[in-house]
C-alpha cells in the first residue's frame, strides 16, 4: 500500500519536563481527540462562532496572542511535534484561553475528515517547512489539492493566510493558490502582513538578518 507523502517529519525532539506535564494533564481539558467524523465546534466550545484553524502552530506563541486578541472568534490549532503541544497546552492555561483547542494530528487528515465544509472563516499556516531541497518540493503542503481542499473548507468570504520567508517557496503558494478557482487573492501579489498576525522572535531574527517574509492573503469565492 503505497503511503501518503507527508509535509513533515517526526522528530524526535526533546519534550521538557513542564511540557510532558501539560500533555499528562492538560490534554483532556484543552485538547481534542482526532475522530474521522465532522467536529461540531459548537459543542467543542460551548458557543456558536466564527472557527479558524492553524495549520502548524509550532510552539503557540503566535497561535495564542491571536486567540487572546480575538476572544471572539474560535481557533483550533493543529501540530504533530509533542514539545509545540505540550508549550501551546501551558500557554492556554496560563492565559486562560477559553476560545483556543489543539489537535495533535496530522492537519491534512484534520481537514479531511474533521472540518465541515464551508465551516471555517479562516486557515492560518505561518512558515510552513519550506523543503528547500528539489527532491522534497513534493513534501510542500501547498500543492493544488490543499488549495483544493482549504477552499472547500472555507465560508464564502473566509481567509487562507499564509506566510513564509522562503522566496521560492512563495512565489509556489502563490501560483497555487492563484490557480484555485474557488480563490482570489485580496492583493495583486503579497499582501502586507496584516496586523493580527504578530511579529515572532523566529520572524523578528530573520527580519534583522535581510530575511523578507511574504504574506498571501487569499479569499473564498462565493463560487
Amino acid at each position: 500500500m503505497n503511503r501518503p507523502v507527508r509535509s513533515y517529519v517526526l522528530r524526535q525532539g526533546r519534550t521538557t519536563p513542564a511540557q510532558q506535564r501539560a500533555l499528562d494533564e492538560l490534554s483532556h481539558r484543552f485538547g481534542i481527540e482526532y475522530c474521522a467524523a465532522p467536529l461540531d465546534a459548537a459543542a467543542v466550545f460551548g458557543r456558536k462562532a466564527p472557527l479558524v484553524l492553524e495549520i502548524g502552530s509550532g510552539m503557540g506563541e503566535t497561535t495564542a496572542a491571536i486567540a487572546q486578541a480575538e476572544p471572539e472568534v474560535d481557533f483550533i490549532a493543529v501540530e504533530v511535534h509533542a514539545p509545540g503541544v505540550g508549550s501551546l497546552l501551558r500557554r492556554i492555561q496560563a492565559m486562560d484561553l477559553s476560545n483556543l483547542r489543539v489537535i495533535r494530528h496530522d492537519a491534512v487528515e484534520v481537514l479531511e475528515r474533521m472540518i465541515p465544509d464551508g465551516a471555517l472563516a479562516g486557515i492560518h499556516l505561518f512558515f510552513p517547512d519550506p523543503w528547500p531541497k528539489k527532491r522534497h518540493h513534493k513534501r510542500r503542503l501547498v500543492q493544488p489539492a490543499f488549495a483544493a481542499l482549504a477552499a472547500r473548507k472555507l465560508v464564502a468570504g473566509g481567509t487562507l493566510h499564509a506566510a513564509t520567508d522562503w522566496p521560492e517557496y512563495a512565489e509556489q503558494m502563490l501560483a497555487v493558490l492563484s490557480g484555485e478557482p474557488l480563490l482570489e487573492n485580496t492583493a495583486p501579489d503579497y499582501a502586507p502582513r496584516p496586523a493580527r498576525r504578530p511579529l515572532t522572535k523566529f520572524e523578528q531574527r530573520g527580519l534583522a538578518r535581510g530575511l523578507a517574509v511574504r504574506d498571501l492573503v487569499f479569499r473564498r469565492r462565493a463560487r
